[in-house]
């Protein structure tokens, strides 16, 4: 039996020195003698013979049919490799979310006013309860109001409500996240329902980026404000040359999350597209350093005469001014959402005022524990930076005097009145301690006189 291919040329037959006989297409046998002299017959004969045997054997086909065979195992060797790692990932975060739960639970003192370890948290008058572990319609219609309660969820709650916040503001298709991604990310930066959730349909498309701000506004912030970084040369102040120390902290740190790959929200983003959202992110931010209040009021007025939606800068500006609304909207919430959040606050200024005091550095009026009480504290807030900024915001978005103007309005005069009582409790208190003092004083002018009288006798 003999092999040969259609590389053979006339000189390979030849030296078989024998008659080769073969069947055309139609079954018609031809013999073909070695030393035939035309080499182009042997040759074309040959081409058939090979394509011949090609088709019997289907080696391309099967050739092509091994290669796809191997591609769809490499895959799959490869999916089932990623399925691993996102498992041991997985046992990680809830380790890490078990561990953090725990030291939580083992703390002993609260510095708030309020203490979550002796006593368990119950829903307050005229605020709605909510189902745990359910994102039911009510969950999710409180979840854009103001009176929403975080004081009575856990973390791992949070983080429900925090997914379907993003989900459903489109933010997960739009930027083809991931949804471990997404856990993973908002693990990392911190389980944190804002207020921003509920003026994001104020801005449209414009303004979903404001939620993956919202929960990184405040990132890893130490509980001292800039003005103390500044006077005590902190790190912080030193490596951002005194600019915006804790603002620029906060946009590094959020990055720094991202930049790992499992936290990576934007990993699906093209490289054009990440820039644009990574500049919006640090403009935001910066913005909501206080110290730039008056700037960026006085720009945002300007434009309020002709204000253009076409138009990126006023644009820039309206989200500028919509995240300081977020940042420092607490008054908008009713009274029992809001007054556990000042008193956390006031606690955070008098430690502050306290350390700066040991230290020997200047101290605001309004955050030492001997010049300022609640009510003092918050009616020059609210009414000389709340009232006039959400005023501003009103006039382009008429709603928001209704839902959110017109509470602060009302917590303005519910502190005024709170700081009347203190007045005459104060003043009460000062006549009484008068009082005390004038009778103590006829009390030693008494003793004195008997005194005198016993010496004379």
């Amino acid at each position: 039996q003999v092999v040969f291919s259609k590389y053979c040329n006339s000189s390979d037959i030849m030296d078989l020195n024998t008659t080769i006989s073969l069947l055309t297409a139609d079954d018609a046998m031809v013999s073909i003698d070695p030393t035939m002299p035309k080499e182009e017959l042997i040759q074309s004969v040959l081409t058939q013979v090979a394509e011949q045997f090609s088709r019997a054997f289907k080696i391309n086909e099967l050739k092509a049919e091994v290669t796809n065979h191997l591609a769809v195992l490499e895959k799959r060797v490869e999916l089932e490799g990623l399925k691993v790692v996102e498992i041991e990932k997985c046992k990680s975060d809830i380790k890490k979310m078990r561990e953090e739960l725990a030291a939580r639970s083992g703390r002993t003192s609260c510095p708030c006013k309020y203490s979550f370890v002796d006593k368990k948290l119950t829903p307050r008058r005229d605020v709605p309860t909510y189902p745990k572990y359910l994102l039911s319609p009510e969950t999710i219609e409180a979840l854009r109001k103001p009176t929403f309660d975080v004081w009575l969820w856990e973390p791992n709650e949070m983080l429900s409500c925090l997914e379907h916040m993003y989900h459903d503001l489109g933010l997960v298709r739009d930027f083809s996240i991931n949804p471990i991604t997404l856990r993973r990310w908002l693990v990392s930066a911190g389980p944190h329902v804002p207020l921003e959730y509920g003026v994001i349909p104020l801005l449209g498309n414009a303004g979903t980026r404001l939620v993956a701000l919202a929960v990184c506004h405040d990132l890893d912030h130490p509980g001292y404000n800039n003005t103390y970084q500044i006077n005590a040369r902190t790190e912080l102040a030193v490596r951002y040359n005194d600019i915006s120390p804790l603002e620029n902290h906060h946009c590094a740190v959020a990055f720094q999350i991202l930049a790992q790959p499992e936290c990576n929200i934007f990993a699906n983003v093209q490289p054009d597209g990440f820039k644009q959202i990574r500049q919006g992110m640090i403009t935001l931010i910066l913005a909501t350093d206080m110290a730039r209040h008056a700037e960026i009021m006085d720009s945002f007025k300007e434009t309020m005469e002709n204000f253009d939606y076409s138009n990126e800068e006023h644009m820039t500006l309206l989200k500028m001014i919509l995240i300081k609304c977020c940042d420092i909207s607490n008054e908008v919430r009713p009274m029992e959402v809001a007054e556990p959040w000042v008193d956390c606050l006031l606690e955070e200024y008098f430690m502050q005022s306290d350390r700066e005091k040991s230290e020997g550095l200047p101290v605001a009026p309004f955050m030492d524990r001997d010049k300022v009480t609640k009510a003092t504290a918050q009616i020059g807030f609210i009414k000389f930076v709340l009232i006039p900024m959400f005023e501003t915001v009103t006039k382009l978005f008429p709603v928001v005097e209704e839902i959110m103007l017109q509470p602060l309005w009302e917590s303005r005069d519910r502190y005024e009145e709170l700081k009347q009582m203190d007045d005459a409790m104060k003043e009460k208190t000062d006549s009484l301690t008068a009082g005390d003092t004038n009778a103590q004083k006829e009390r030693n002018r008494d003793v004195r006189k008997s005194k005198d009288k016993a010496i004379l006798n």
